[in-house]
């Protein structure tokens, strides 16, 4: 996605594949993408109302389990190389599939949740 090359799963379109090989290898220029998809809004917001609402002990055991979650993402990026050896390119494609199905369910069930509440009296 990032270098607009085909992954086998969409096509580039001409205007992507041009800009692609006109930046080259080397060009760095669009990479703080690993930010946002650790810590997104939903995340940052999680951690403002969580560690803003308690006392002492609660936000030192907030900021404990903050810190395993980050280890264990840390360990997930880490051996990502390894289970994409054992899923291999196809594998992949089907587990991010199923994963956005998931995804979709998940939020049609949030919005559907939302409405139900705001006419709920």
């Amino acid at each position: 996605m990032i270098f607009g090359r085909p992954s086998g799963v969409r096509r580039a379109t001409e205007g992507g594949e041009e800009i692609a090989d006109e930046g080259g290898e080397d060009d760095v220029s669009v990479f703080p993408l690993a930010v946002p998809l650790i810590a997104g809004p939903g995340s940052l917001t999680t951690v403002l109302l969580y560690a803003g609402g308690g006392g002492p002990l609660e936000v030192t055991a907030f900021l404990g389990v903050l810190l395993l979650v980050l280890l264990m993402t840390l360990t997930s990026l880490l051996l990502a190389p390894r289970v994409m050896k054992v899923f291999g390119e196809t594998g992949a494609n089907v587990l991010a599939r199923v994963l956005g199905v998931l995804l979709a369910a998940l939020a049609v069930q949030f919005a559907l949740d939302g409405i139900k509440q705001s006419f709920a009296l």
